[in-house]
């Protein structure tokens, strides 16, 4: 990703967490790229260890009602109970358990380390590769979900394995060939077990600032819109000063990207006009800040802001 732009940290936890087999916990306010730094982390391996990944990030994204067993697969009951009602009278033989479950990310990550186990294939359709490969399983916004979804993946992240429990005696286990790179993402919306905590590494993205900014914002709107110039270091000084006032939500790299592209839609580096320029700030400042108190915080900025 030629995009992302991490710090030297960064990339040191990430080859840490590799070479140590544990799962790396990224937390960081939200807009810092903790959910783009997985796509990083397969690019980044991937380069390091050509031919060894599997070349999709697996994703799971963690609602409020996931279960620690929707991770690897989900069976959709319903639909088997409606199959099974519909056949009952029916000279047409019932589809097997196994056309109602499907395996999901990290499921797909340990059949792609070892695809001698044709199960995977028969059974679910999964389409394997030849040989086994190395994944980066990716599951956002771990902190959405109960408190006994990170309690009941304890075993799974040090073990690798899972059981389908609507098929009595079917166990998957990672192959000893292949390493499973997990990364989790938090908010930190509310505290995650100890003994979770124990079983990762852990990385905080601090919010970049100085030329690491500066790199990060260039990076994604080069072509799109300026990003050099006098006009360009003063809207990142405004930026700056914004994040301080904020009083609910500081506006982050995200924000930034949007307001700058957005401004340079406008004809903003193109003008001028100081007022002119100042009531385009003013009206696009909903794009970088997201709340009303935070709109009315930095409303002064403009008044003083050397535009």
């Amino acid at each position: 990703m030629a995009k992302y732009i991490p710090s030297d940290a960064q990339i040191y936890a990430l080859e840490a967490a590799y070479d140590m087999n544990l799962p790396l916990l990224i937390t960081g306010e939200p807009g810092t790229g903790k959910t783009e730094m997985a796509e990083w982390a397969l690019a980044h391996l991937s380069q390091k260890y050509p031919n060894a990944f599997h070349p999709e990030v697996l994703r799971f994204v963690t609602k409020t009602v996931s279960k620690a067993s929707d991770l690897f697969y989900t069976y959709d009951a319903l639909s088997h109970f409606q199959e099974a009602n519909l056949r009952r009278n029916s000279e047409v033989e019932l589809k097997a358990t196994e056309q109602f479950i499907r395996i999901e990310a990290f499921g797909q990550a340990i059949a792609y380390s070892d695809p001698s186990k044709m199960a995977f294939s028969e059974k679910f359709g999964l389409d394997l590769p030849a040989k086994p490969l190395h994944s980066v399983v990716l599951i956002d916004e771990v902190d959405k979900a109960p408190r006994d979804f990170t309690n009941d993946l304890l075993d799974e992240l040090l073990n690798y394995r899972f059981r389908i429990r609507e098929l009595p005696g079917f166990e998957a286990k990672k192959g000893s060939e292949a390493k499973i790179v997990v990364i989790l993402t938090s908010n930190s919306e509310k505290n995650l077990p100890d003994a979770f905590l124990r079983r990762c590494a852990f990385f905080h993205i601090r919010f970049p600032e100085g030329e690491l900014l500066r790199n990060i914002v260039q990076a994604h709107l080069a072509g799109r819109t300026t990003t050099t110039g006098e006009a360009f270091d003063r809207l990142l000084k405004f930026f700056e000063d914004a994040r301080e006032k904020s009083v609910r939500k500081a506006p982050a790299t995200a924000e930034l990207i949007a307001w700058l592209e957005i401004l340079g839609k406008r004809g903003y580096f193109e003008e001028n006009n100081i007022e002119k320029r100042r009531k385009m700030l003013e009206y696009n400042l909903s794009f970088l800040v997201k709340t009303k108190d935070d709109l009315e915080a930095i409303q002064d900025l403009l008044k003083n802001a050397a535009l």
